[in-house]
């Protein structure tokens, strides 16, 4: 069986984002498969009692501002510069994340994600909005109205639940957070460490 490594992803992670776009080059240097896993961030942070790190470091002198430099950095060195910051961060990812299982499910995953990526942190809609989902998905050429329809079906909504009751069970307590086997790493400066391991797995 490939190697694979398994990706928890929220599109309310502008850090998911960049590792979205960087992961397909490690997977094409290292042989290892992706599989990416809806998650509801919220949800997690709820199940693992953590914070988001503008509440859980905002009142710390300059970490805030180290973490954008470093932002600025990862973005310059993988030639991210479509990337904008969201001006209406934090937004409620439920319905597009809901969204993201139900194209999944109707065959049209990887258009909606790449569509949805780009609204949320290279355009800057404020995606919690139906009416602007609606419009990133027609632009997109996606049949936005049956997508939102899916978005209510009772196994879209249990298929996100358990796949963040899951992640939290094995460790997870944020996003982006990886996991190659058994060995987990969290966030977009692991990306190196997720490379060597992937490869390692491959070649095992």
């Amino acid at each position: 069986m490939p190697a694979t490594i398994d990706f928890l992803f929220d599109f309310g992670s502008p850090n998911g984002y960049l590792a979205l776009k960087v992961l397909p080059q490690i997977a094409e240097r290292t042989g290892a498969g992706i599989n990416l896993i809806p998650v509801l961030l919220g949800g997690l942070f709820k199940l693992t009692n953590n914070r988001s790190p503008v509440e859980a470091f905002g009142q710390v002198k300059g970490k805030l501002a180290y973490e954008a430099l470093e932002t600025r950095r990862f973005v310059a060195r993988h030639g991210l510069s479509a990337f904008r910051q969201n001006p209406h961060f934090p937004v409620n990812t439920l319905l597009i994340m809901r969204g993201l299982v139900a194209a999944r499910r109707m065959g049209v995953g990887d258009r909606y994600l790449e569509a949805v990526s780009a609204a949320m942190w290279e355009q800057g809609l404020k995606m919690d909005d139906p009416a602007l989902v609606r419009e990133a998905l027609s632009a997109a050429g996606l049949d936005a109205e049956a997508l939102l329809a899916a978005t209510q079906d009772p196994e879209v909504k249990a298929e996100l639940m358990a796949n963040t009751e899951a992640a939290a069970a094995r460790g997870a307590f944020g996003v982006p957070t990886f996991f190659v086997g058994e060995e987990m790493f969290f966030g977009k400066d692991r990306l190196d460490q997720v490379e060597e391991a992937a490869r390692e797995a491959v070649t095992a």
